[in-house]
Parts: C-alpha cells; structure tokens; sequence
C-alpha cells in the first residue's frame, strides 16, 4: 500500500503555502473505520490529478450538525463558530467534503454566523475531474455490465438538488446503472438523519434502511453506491440484516473511481 503524504493547512502555512481546496474530512471520515477508506480515497483521487489541497488535521471539529438536528443549537453555534474561526485564519475559499451533512451545515448554514466558503461535494469534484479528462475509468478495475445502484443522500439530493453529479460519475464506468423505486426528489432516507444515528430506531414493524435495502434487492443491484457516510454505515447494515453481504457490496463513489482508475 503507498503511502499518503497529506498536509495539514498548519504545514502549508508553515512553509508559506497555501492549498486550493481545503479537504474537510469530518467525523465519521476520521474515525468510522469504513468511512476512512472512503478519505483515503478521496486523497488518492486528488494526489492523482494533481490538485493542491490540505486538511485541518487536530484543528477540525465537528461542524455541529447532530447537535443542531437533535435541537441544541447553543452547541451548534459553539461548535460552528470555533470551526469558523479556524477556517478564515488559513483564508479558506473553497472546501470539498465527502460528508453530505458537513456539506449542508458548511454551505447553507454557515454563512448566517459569517463563514462564507464555496463548498463542493466530493461526487461533483468526482464529476468535473472525469468531464476535464483529469480521471479516465482506465488502468483499474472494470465495472462494465455490472448492475449498479445510487442511493440518493437526503443532505445531497432533496436537500441541495444534487443528483446528477454523482450519476454521471457512475455513467462513465460503463456499468448499468439502475434506479431503485424511490430515487432522485423521491429518494428515500437511509435511517440517520437528524441524529437518529446515534440511537435506537423507535418501535415499529421494519427498520427504514432494511426497507431500502429491499428496494435495491428488487433492482437487482450489485451494487449499492453512496455518497455519505452515514448512509454507508445504514446501508451495510441493512444489506447484513437481509444476509445478502456474499451478492451485494456497498462502495462509495470516491472507492469505486479510485478502483476504476487503478489508484
């Protein structure tokens, strides 16, 4: 495995640099073990085309959204304002993350307490980077004639209208893509927003990510790609619960390019 030199904002100033994107990595990036594949990853692709970025390292924290969405918005604005804070002293323009959630706080809930940041998904940087000719589904892994599924984020899709982005990134691999039931303004949450991550599911007759399991079960899927963490966590969960784990894989977009790419 190669090594990853990733710089930290404090070593680019350091040595009197600066980085063009700022990789915000979030919790789950830098804790959840599944989801660090999926930051790794990400770090390959950007190394790969050449992009200078960095990260905060210990001086990012969390944007403050489970807090918001369980209803302390004290601590939002305690977590939001620090984070801000650390942001315009490396004057932060443009930040990428592959969290929707992060995505969200940072681009639409920022800038009501004075952090204004262009803020890009990871699939949309996907996309530009393979439209530019930068990433080439070449040298890797082919997923050609494979059945693949995309679950639409709640933060990404209906909450920022982001659909297209990471499909195309799926169209370029030359797979067949197909639509589960609920897709697109209609897709159908994973079970963790608004802090219900955190807890128990309250009683009732099925867990929501099993029913979406069962949705990409009945497209005959593959594959389940994502584009969250949270939803990663959700879905694999679901695709143990139905004891499909030996017929379904859940990759997130960033680790299906990086394979497709040879990285």
């Amino acid at each position: 495995m190669t090594t990853l030199k990733i710089p930290t904002m404090a070593e680019l100033m350091a040595n009197g640099e600066t980085a063009d994107i700022l990789f915000w990595v979030g919790c789950a990036g830098s804790y959840d073990e599944r989801a660090q594949h999926i930051t790794r990853d990400i770090c390959k692709i950007l190394h790969h085309v050449g992009i200078k970025y960095a990260i905060l390292g210990t001086e990012e924290s969390c944007t403050g959204d489970p807090a918001k969405r369980a209803g302390n918005e004290f601590l939002f604005q305690m977590q939001a304002m620090a984070n801000i804070q650390v942001l315009d002293g490396y004057e932060v323009k443009k930040i990428v993350t592959a969290c929707p959630h992060c995505f969200n706080t940072i681009k639409n809930e920022y800038p009501d307490l004075g952090g204004h940041y262009e803020v890009i998904h990871h699939t949309q940087l996907i996309q530009q980077l393979i439209d530019e000719g930068k990433l080439k589904a070449a040298g890797g892994e082919s997923f050609k004639g494979r059945r693949i599924t995309y679950h639409d984020p709640c933060y990404l899709g209906r909450g920022n209208g982001v659909y297209e982005a990471p499909r195309k990134a799926l169209e370029s691999l030359d797979a067949q893509l197909v639509e589960m039931k609920h897709c697109r303004s209609n897709g159908l949450c994973c079970g963790a927003g608004g802090a219900q991550m955190f807890k128990e599911p309250e009683k009732g007759t099925k867990d929501i990510n099993v029913e979406r399991v069962e949705e990409a079960i009945e497209a005959r899927a593959e594959i389940i790609a994502a584009a969250c963490p949270f939803c990663m966590t959700m879905l694999r969960d679901g695709v143990k619960a139905k004891e499909k784990e030996q017929e379904m894989e859940v990759l997130d977009i960033a680790e299906i390019t990086a394979r497709a790419n040879g990285l």
